[in-house]
Order: C-alpha cells, then sequence, then structure tokens
C-alpha cells in the first residue's frame, strides 16, 4: 500500500482502535489535545505518551511507547518532523499496524523504514480532518 492512499487512510480509520499519541499535551489550546479528544469522541481509545504528562484526557500518560502496556494499533505522532524518525522507529519496535504523522509532520526516510516493517503509513495529514472527511 502506499503512503497516504485512500485505502490506507480508510483501513486504519476503520481497524485500528487503539492509538498511542505521541506527543500528547494537557493543554486544550494545544492541537494534540483537540485531536485526541475528538478521537475520543469518535469511540477510539486514546493512549497519551509524554514524559512531561501524568494523566491526559482523563488517561495515564506514559513516558515512552515502550511503557504503555497495552498493544497499541495506530500510533500517530504530534512530535517535530526531526523527532519523528525516533517516535516511528519505536512504533516498528512495540509491533504497532501503523504509523500517523499530523499534518506539517515529514520524515520520507522514517515513513519508508515503517513501509518496510510492514505498517500503513500516513505522513502529513491531519487525522481529525480525514475521519470528518471520511465519516460524512
Amino acid at each position: 500500500m502506499d503512503i497516504n492512499s485512500s485505502q490506507t487512510i480508510r483501513q486504519i480509520l476503520d481497524e485500528c482502535k487503539t492509538i498511542a499519541v505521541v506527543g500528547l499535551s494537557s493543554n486544550p489550546m494545544r492541537p494534540s489535545n483537540g485531536v485526541a479528544r475528538y478521537m475520543q469522541r469518535a469511540g477510539y481509545r486514546v493512549i497519551p505518551v509524554n514524559p512531561n504528562e501524568t494523566v491526559v484526557l482523563e488517561e495515564k500518560a506514559y513516558p515512552a511507547l515502550a511503557d504503555v502496556p497495552l498493544q497499541v494499533d495506530l500510533v500517530d505522532v504530534f512530535r517535530r518532523s526531526d523527532h519523528a524518525g525516533a517516535a516511528v522507529d519505536e512504533a516498528i519496535r512495540v509491533g504497532a499496524r501503523a504509523v500517523w504523522l499530523q499534518e506539517g509532520v515529514i520524515d520520507k526516510a522514517a515513513a519508508q523504514r515503517a513501509l518496510d516493517a510492514g505498517l500503513l503509513v500516513v505522513m502529513d495529514r491531519c487525522w481529525l480532518k480525514e475521519h470528518a472527511r471520511l465519516r460524512r
């Protein structure tokens, strides 16, 4: 499958129900918070991954993906592009099915590593916008 294909996006939205959000902030003014809140309202389980948080959106936060005690389907990355590769590599290590690099987050080499490892990949797209567009 291709990065950002409609089929990939639809498959992630339909099949990935437990989402680790790397960089999720408790600040309601941050985009990560608004998108994650929308995910929760849409019925997805959101797991915050941020070493600077303890609880976000009433969910326990974990300092790293490796610390999350459940199987994660999707790793949604809200970090700057220069930090995205580390999050993608961690997603591969923990056995996630997919990675989603949010709008403005671009790391082609990391995306290729994820593809090569068999993960579904979306890059430089907003999860909320894509979900809303496909659910119309």
